[in-house]
């Protein structure tokens, strides 16, 4: 598989400016879903011009880590959506996955970013939010996210 995709076409909202180095992306998500159990499913992306781009390209200057992007990522979008996620059982009830899997387990910084997210809501705080405003937030804590993986 290669570390680029495509370009997935139009995003549910409009595409959020992403800044990394000297270089403009853009953060773009599918029209999420509510799915069994309450999960309110999206996928996620940054493209440029090209396509989607790959973590690597949004990774450290110095090199990526060798921990998978999502193990940084995870923390910092959770933490963007802090106090909408309902916590269950001591953990927040979010779970992300990348849409396409590295090749090669030991270089996982090298697939395509692109993400399947699931979150499950505090309900009183997702209640008083119209279905945009929630996807804007979730679609602006993913933008500053991947922005801060550039950061060692």
């Amino acid at each position: 598989m290669p570390e680029r995709l495509p370009h997935p076409g139009p995003s549910f909202l409009r595409e959020q400016e992403l800044r990394v180095g000297d270089r403009v992306m853009h953060a773009g998500m599918a029209r999420p879903v509510d799915g069994p159990d309450d999960w309110w499913l999206v996928v996620l992306w940054v493209a440029d011009d090209e396509g989607v781009v790959s973590f690597r390209e949004v990774g450290p200057a110095a090199g990526p880590p060798p921990e998978p992007p999502l193990l940084r990522l995870g923390p910092s979008f959770a933490g963007s959506l802090s106090g909408l996620i309902r916590e269950e059982n001591g953990r927040l009830a979010i779970k992300l996955t990348p849409l396409v899997p590295p090749d090669d387990q030991a270089r996982p910084w090298r697939c395509p970013l692109a993400i399947r997210a699931a979150f499950r809501w505090e309900p009183a705080r997702a209640a008083t939010l119209r279905p945009n405003q929630l996807a804007e937030q979730v679609l602006a804590g993913f933008r500053r996210s991947v922005e801060s993986l550039h950061r060692p």
